[in-house]
C-alpha cells in the first residue's frame, strides 16, 4: 500500500503547476476580479497528465485522497473496473459542489454541519476543499474556531475515522514502529497536541485530536499544502479531567497525566523518531499548557524545524492586528501602551513579540519594556511579587512607579487600577475568562485615548473577554476591535462596524509554505513580525476605518504566498537556505501549491 501511495503523492505535483494566464473564474465566477488575476491555480483537467492506479475498485472509492465519487469519466469508469459501483450519470465536480451544498443547508446546527463536512473530508478530500473554499466565510468556523472546541469536547463520541497518529503512553516502546509503519513516505507538515489546553477549555484529553486535524485542514486551504502530506499527531499522555477519566466511553488513556522526567522521556522519544522519519519535516506546537509550552519550543526548535501557534502564531497576528490599528490611528508601535491580561503562554508570547517589533521600529529594549502592564491571575506582575516566572519577570513594572498610583487594595493591583493610572492605549484579553473587560474598565479607558484599541482574544465565544456590541457601545463606536472567535457586524448610529477575528489562520498557513518550500532547519522570530507586518498592509481599514482589520479570507490564498515568499527571503537573509532570485523564489512557493481539482486516472493493466 505504501508504494501504491507512494505513486500518487509523487504524482501530485502535477495539481501543483499553476497557469497565471487563466482565469478562476471557471471555478467560482463570484469572486472579485482583484482575486480572480492574483490567484494561482491548476490547469483544468485535459492539459493534464493521467495517474495510472493498480488499486482495487474498492481501494479506490474507500480511500479519500483518490476517490471521486459520481465525477469519474466513462474512461476512468472502463479503466478502473468501476461501472456498477457508481450511478450511472457522471458528474461534473461544479455538479457534485451544488449537490453537497444543498445537503450541507438542511444540516440544522453547526455540530450537525461539522459532521457532515468531516465526513466528506474522510470520503472524498478534492470535493471537500473545493467546498470549503468557495464557501470560505460560511465554513470556516465549522470547521475549526468556535466548533472544533465543541467537537473536542465532544470527541469520543463523534470519534467516525481514522485520520493521524494517537501515541499513547502506554506504548512509549512502540513509537518507532508507530511512526515508521506510518503510510505516508512524505510528510511536510504536522501539527501536534497533548490535549491538556484546548482553546480556553482547559484539558480535554484525547479530544485534543480534533485541533491537530483542523489546524492543518487550513493549511491546505489557504497554504497549498498537499492533503496527502500532512499529519495530525495526538499525545495520549492521560488526562487530569475527572469527567473524562470517568466517562465509560472516553477513548483516550484513562490515567491521570504523566509529568516530570516521565513526560520529558516521552517527547523526546517522540521528536527524534519523527525527525529520523521525516527529517525536513515543520513541527507545529499546538494547544500545550504554559508548563510545557515554551520549554519544549525552546528545547527543540534548534533540533527539528519547528514553532508554536500559540505563543508565535498568535502573537503575530495580533502584532499584524496592532500594526495596523497603529496605522490608522496614525501613531507609532513603539509610543504604544499595552496591558495584557493574560499571563499565560499566549500572552507572554504576543508581549516578546511586540516588543522585538518595538525595537525594529526605533526603541531600545528598556524604554520598549516600559510600556508593557502583564496581568495575571495575581494582578499586575511587579517585582513586588513572588510568583512570577522567567517571561513574566522580563515585563515586570517596578514596586517604586507603582507607589504614586491610586489603588484600590495594594495586595492586588486589578485590571481596572491599571486602566486609570497607565492609560493603556491598547488592551489585550488572553484570560479565557468572560467579561471581565467591563464597561467601567473600558469606558475608562475610551477617556483617555481617542481611538482604544482593544482585543478579546480569548475563544471560543464563551471565554471572550468582552463582546464587540458592548465595546462599540462603551467607546461611542471608537474603538478598533479584533477578537479571537467570530462575530457579526456591530450597527452603531447608522454605521455598520465590521469585527475582525484575529485568527491565526491569517498567518500560519504563509509561513508554513514558506517553510516547506524552501526547506528551512528552522522558524525564526523575524519570520513571523515581517509575516505580520505584510499581513497588515492588506488591513481593509486603511482604505475604509469602518472596514476590518484583516483582509477577505477570499484572498488569503494570495495572501499566504506573498508571506511565504517573505518568509524565503528572510530564510536567506539569516542564512538558513541558499540564495535565489526573486523570480526562483517565487517558482519554490507556486510549486509547493496544491488546489482542489480532480486529476485523471487511468489503469496500469
Amino acid at each position: 500500500m505504501r508504494r501504491k501511495l507512494d505513486l500518487i503523492l509523487s504524482r501530485s505535483s502535477l495539481q501543483a503547476k499553476f497557469s497565471r494566464n487563466s482565469s478562476f473564474k471557471v471555478f467560482d465566477k463570484s469572486l472579485p476580479d482583484s482575486y480572480t488575476q492574483k490567484t494561482d491555480y491548476i490547469q483544468g483537467a485535459k492539459a493534464m497528465e493521467s495517474i495510472k492506479l493498480s488499486l482495487k475498485p474498492e481501494e479506490i472509492l474507500n480511500h479519500p485522497l483518490y476517490n471521486k465519487g459520481t465525477a469519474f469519466t466513462a474512461e476512468e469508469r472502463d479503466a478502473l473496473k468501476l461501472h456498477g459501483l457508481l450511478p450511472f450519470h457522471i458528474s461534473t465536480l461544479e455538479e457534485q459542489l451544488e449537490r453537497r451544498y444543498q445537503n450541507f443547508k438542511e444540516r440544522r446546527d453547526d455540530l450537525a454541519k461539522y459532521i457532515f463536512l468531516s465526513s466528506l473530508q474522510n470520503r472524498n478530500e478534492i470535493l471537500f476543499y473545493r467546498l470549503v473554499h468557495e464557501h470560505i466565510a460560511e465554513m470556516l468556523p465549522l470547521i475549526y474556531t468556535p466548533t472544533v472546541g465543541d467537537v473536542s469536547l465532544h470527541f469520543s463520541i463523534l470519534y467516525r475515522q481514522h485520520r493521524g497518529i494517537y501515541l499513547s503512553y502506554p506504548l512509549k516502546n512502540k513509537i518507532r514502529e508507530i511512526i515508521k509503519n506510518l503510510p505516508h513516505s512524505e510528510v511536510e507538515v504536522i501539527v501536534v497536541t497533548d490535549g491538556e489546553r484546548i482553546l480556553g477549555l482547559g484539558d480535554v484529553g484525547v479530544g485534543g485530536m480534533a485541533i491537530p486535524q483542523g489546524k492543518l485542514a487550513l493549511y491546505t486551504l489557504f497554504g497549498g499544502i498537499h492533503p496527502g502530506k500532512v499529519l495530525p499527531v495526538m499525545l495520549d499522555v492521560g488526562t487530569n479531567n475527572e469527567t473524562l477519566l470517568n466517562d465509560p466511553l472516553y477513548l483516550g488513556w484513562r490515567h491521570p497525566r504523566v509529568t516530570g522526567a516521565q513526560y520529558d522521556e516521552f517527547i523526546d522519544v517522540f521528536v527524534k523518531e519523527i525527525k529520523k522519519q521525516f527529517p525536513k519535516v515543520l513541527l507545529q506546537w499546538e494547544d500545550f499548557a504554559k508548563p510545557h509550552a515554551r520549554p519544549l519550543l525552546e528545547k527543540y526548535q534548534n533540533e527539528i524545524c519547528s514553532f508554536n501557534d500559540d505563543i508565535q502564531g498568535t502573537a503575530a497576528v495580533a502584532l499584524s492586528a496592532i500594526i495596523g490599528a497603529v496605522k490608522l490611528s496614525k501613531g507609532r508601535l513603539k509610543n504604544q501602551k499595552i496591558v495584557m491580561f493574560g499571563g499565560g503562554s499566549a500572552g507572554m508570547g504576543i508581549a516578546s513579540l511586540i516588543l522585538q517589533a518595538m525595537i525594529l521600529d526605533g526603541s531600545d529594549e528598556a524604554e520598549a519594556l516600559k510600556n508593557f502592564y502583564i496581568i495575571d491571575i495575581n494582578g499586575l506582575v511587579h517585582h513586588g511579587l513572588t510568583h512570577m516566572d522567567l517571561e513574566q519577570r522580563r515585563f515586570a513594572r517596578e514596586s517604586s512607579e507603582l507607589k504614586t498610583w491610586k489603588i484600590a487594595n495594594p495586595d492586588k493591583i486589578t485590571l481596572l487600577d491599571v486602566v486609570k493610572n497607565a492609560k493603556p492605549t491598547i488592551l489585550i484579553g488572553v484570560s479565557a475568562q468572560p467579561g471581565v473587560f467591563t464597561e467601567e474598565v473600558i469606558r475608562t479607558m475610551a477617556a483617555q485615548t481617542e481611538r482604544p484599541i482593544i482585543f478579546p482574544l480569548s475563544n471560543p465565544t464563551s471565554r471572550c473577554e468582552a463582546t464587540p456590541d458592548n465595546l462599540i457601545y462603551w467607546t461611542e463606536g471608537r474603538a478598533i476591535i479584533a477578537t479571537g472567535s467570530p462575530f457579526a457586524p456591530v450597527e452603531y448610529q447608522g454605521e455598520k462596524h465590521h469585527i475582525a477575528q484575529c485568527n491565526n489562520v491569517y498567518i500560519f498557513p504563509g509561513v508554513g509554505l514558506g517553510i516547506v518550500a524552501c526547506q528551512s532547519p528552522k522558524v525564526t522570530e523575524t519570520m513571523f513580525i515581517k509575516a505580520a507586518d505584510i499581513l497588515s498592509n492588506h488591513a481593509p481599514m486603511l482604505k475604509d476605518p469602518m472596514a476590518g482589520i484583516f483582509p477577505d479570507l477570499r484572498s488569503l490564498r494570495d495572501v499566504s504566498r506573498e508571506i511565504a515568499i517573505a518568509v524565503i527571503q528572510v530564510a536567506q537573509e539569516e542564512g538558513l537556505v541558499p540564495k535565489l532570485t526573486q523570480e526562483d523564489i517565487e517558482r519554490k512557493v507556486d510549486t509547493c501549491r496544491w488546489f482542489p481539482e480532480y486529476p485523471i486516472y487511468c489503469s496500469t493493466s
